[in-house]
Formats: structure tokens, sequence, C-alpha cells
């Protein structure tokens, strides 16, 4: 199904509100994590926490970053994990949609977030927890399947459009849900036992709520005549899909022409590269703004909130309308931008610079990921968008799961300055690789 007009598709609609309940679920937990790790530094029986915190000790020791950072260290530990979960399942849960369908697994991994919340209601300690944070991660495959489903029902014309919207939201999500979990944590403090209950069931709530959502208002984008074959081909490529090498390769996507093959492995390692180097920044910044402005977690809240509306701004007044011949130079003007945004955090001793780089940071991200997925989906036949959506989101998952991990080590190793300048330096690379023609 695909549009050969300028209008949007309606199905858009329904996957941009479908992945905002997501998101809104997923990123009010960010500011409880801290409560949270509280919570289970005295309520968990399974000892598992005293187990933990001592190798998150080894390691803030090692590096050097002050006791204070523990729980941010914690917290990372556990969004790289969930960064890793994603990696493993993004590509193979796009690979099976090839085969059966978009709708039957965005249930099932709708159905395995939902699950995931019930769990994290239930979790009276950190063990469940962790397994909650486990079945949400294997079954985050529903953004690469929404980038799927996008490129299904989508021109030349409206695809770039298609991905803006993704985009978006992904900034409201993470400019609301933030907000919504940061009125949990402030409540969080005047209540004792077990006050994540109610956070839990209400992003049970909006779960449930797109699950029924989606059940109820999508239509199949892939019918049966477009679709892969064989279920049985598409689980023997797991070991493409789960193989670094190989997903860096696209092995998985086979009978492409030369050209085409050799576009998508440029863009996966631009995407990789770019997104290691960003997350590092992303994960390191509530480091930098603690330890070098002294800002308290409610400062650091309107920062972020003001990264998001940046982005969404951006992604709504400009990318959604940038015509696809200008797809590619909207990407490298991303790349470009970020560039100086490295430099002017790095550098930064007060607001303005700090603000500035931040800015910038925020128009590049809302012009880079849109457009590069863009320019990934105009690769690969009709039965072949889920897998090559999935390893882009697989690759982007694994770029976040070691990027903080990395940053981290050198931020409390060499400083904030030599990090970012060196990062600034490490982006060069992606945009001076897509300006290069093939």
């Amino acid at each position: 199904m695909s549009l050969k007009t300028e209008k949007i598709h309606s199905t858009v609609y329904i996957v941009f509100v479908s992945l905002l309940l997501d998101l809104l679920a997923f990123t009010m937990i960010l500011p409880l994590l801290p409560s949270l790790l509280e919570y289970y530094k005295t309520h968990d029986s399974t000892g598992l926490y005293s187990w933990l915190s001592r190798r998150v000790q080894y390691f803030q020791e090692l590096v050097g970053a002050p006791e204070k950072f523990n729980s941010v260290l914690f917290g990372g530990f556990l969004g790289s994990m969930f960064s890793f979960l994603q990696f493993v399942a993004s590509p193979i849960v796009g690979g099976v949609s090839d085969v059966v369908g978009r709708k039957k697994v965005m249930v099932i991994c709708l159905v395995g977030i939902t699950i995931s919340y019930v769990l994290w209601a239930l979790s009276n300690n950190l063990v469940l927890f962790i397994l909650a944070r486990f079945i949400g991660g294997i079954s985050k495959g529903n953004v690469s399947l929404s980038m799927a489903i996008i490129a299904d029902v989508s021109s030349m014309k409206t695809r770039g459009k298609g991905m803006a919207f993704v985009g978006m939201a992904f900034s409201l999500g993470f400019i609301i849900g933030p907000l919504i979990g940061a009125i949990f944590a402030v409540w969080a403090k005047t209540k004792v036992g077990d006050w994540f209950v109610f956070p839990a069931l209400f992003a049970l709530l909006l779960s449930f709520a797109d699950l029924i959502f989606f059940i109820a208002c999508f239509k199949e984008t892939l019918p049966p005549e477009k679709r892969a074959k064989s279920i049985k081909a598409s689980l023997k490529t797991a070991n493409s899909f789960i193989n670094w090498r190989d997903l860096f390769q696209f092995k998985a996507v086979t009978g492409l022409r030369s050209s085409d093959l050799y576009e998508l492995r440029r863009l996966g390692r631009i995407y990789f590269v770019y997104l290691f180097i960003y997350s590092g920044l992303e994960f390191t910044l509530t480091f930098l703004t603690h330890h070098v402005f002294q800002y308290t977690s409610m400062q650091q809240g309107w920062m972020f909130f003001a990264i998001g509306i940046t982005m969404a701004l951006v992604q709504g007044g400009y990318v959604r309308r940038v015509p696809p011949n200008k797809i590619r130079p909207t990407a490298i003007y991303g790349l470009w931008i970020i560039v100086p945004s490295f430099i002017c955090v790095g550098l930064a001793q007060g607001p303005f610079l700090l603000y500035l780089g931040l800015f910038l940071f925020a128009v590049s991200t809302a012009m880079v990921v849109p457009c590069v997925m863009t320019m990934a989906s105009e690769h690969g036949k009709d039965h072949q968008k889920g897998t090559v959506m999935g390893i882009f989101r697989s690759l982007g998952a694994l770029a976040r799961a070691l990027g903080p991990i990395f940053a981290s080590i050198a931020f409390w190793s060499v400083g904030s300055k030599v990090t970012y300048l060196s990062g600034a330096v490490g982006l060069l690379w992606p945009v001076l690789t897509l300006t290069q023609k093939l």
C-alpha cells in the first residue's frame, strides 16, 4: 500500500498516537529512578541491590566519580541493559513482521510492554523490577515496527513527513512523560511503603490504552502478497541480527543491488557513530550540570524540557515539510550542527555557551534521526522494510547501550572539556562520510 499524492496516510497518525502513549509511559520512570533505587536500597530482600551496588561502586572508584553520582551510574547501567535488549530484539521483531504482518507482531510487543508495567506495580524487590525492565526491553520492537509501517504506507514524497511524526512523538514523550514522573517523584517523598505502585499503575493504564487503541484502529499495512514467504528462513537469519559484524553488514537483507547495499551499510555506520557519541553527551549532561553548574534536579528538568520543546518545534515546523530531494542535505546540515554543539558544551563556563550548545544539540537531533531513517527506508523491497528498520533501530540501541559507558569513563578520567571536544572531532566522520557521493 503506497501513496500517490502528497497527503499523509491516516495510518501515520495512528502510529503517532500509539507511539506517544507508549513513550509517555516509558519516559515517566526516568525521574523516578533515584527514588526507586533508594526504595530498593532498604526494601530489597533478595540481596541483589547490595551485589549490584558493589559493582557500581567499583566502577565509580575506578573512573574517579564522586560517590553522590552512584545512583546516576546505577540508573545508567539499567538504561544500557534496556538498550542492549532492544539491540537484540528490534531486528528480529522487524524480520518476523515481514513474514506474518505488522499488526500481529505489534500487538505482541504492546502486550509485552503492558506485562512489564504489571510486574513493575508488583515489584516489591529489585529482582522483579529488573525483570519488568527486561521484558519491557525485549518488547520495544514496537518503535522499529512503527517506522516499517510508515514505510509501508508512504511514497517517496511523504516518507520524510511520516518519519518526522515519529520524531515528534519522541520529543513530546520526552517532554511530558518526565514531567508526569517528576510529579510522582515529589509526591513519593511524602509517602512510605510501596509508593511506586501508583506511577506503575498509571504507566499500565497508558500502555493498556495504547494496546486497545492500536487493536481497534490499526489496519494491516503489509498485505500477504507483499510479505516474505518463509518464517523459517527469517528465523534462520537470527545470527545476522545479533552478531554485530553481520548487523553492520546488513546480511539479513538479501537480494539488494550492490549500490543499495553499500548505501545501507554506510548509513548504518553513520547512524551508529552519531548516536554513540550523541548518547554519551546526553548521559553525562547530568554530571556536567551538577559538577560544573551546580544545577538542582528541577533546573535539570527544565533544561531537558527546553531541549524537548526545541526538538518538537523543529520536527513539527520544519523537518516534516522537507521535500524528498532535500532529505540528504538536511541530514548533512544536522550533522554539521552537532559539531559546534559539542564544542560549546565542552567550553562552557556559563549558561550562554551551555544553552547555545544544547540548542544546537536539540536541532541536530531533530534533523538527523528522521532524515537518516527516511533515507534508510528507501532501500529494500516491501517485504524487507521491517528488517531494514529493525536493523537501524538495533544499531541505535547498541549505540545507546555503549555510548554512556564510554562517555562516563572519559568524563571522569580526562574531564568534560576533553571528552566533549574529542566528541566534536569524532562527529566530523559521520558528516564527511555522508557528504561523499557514491
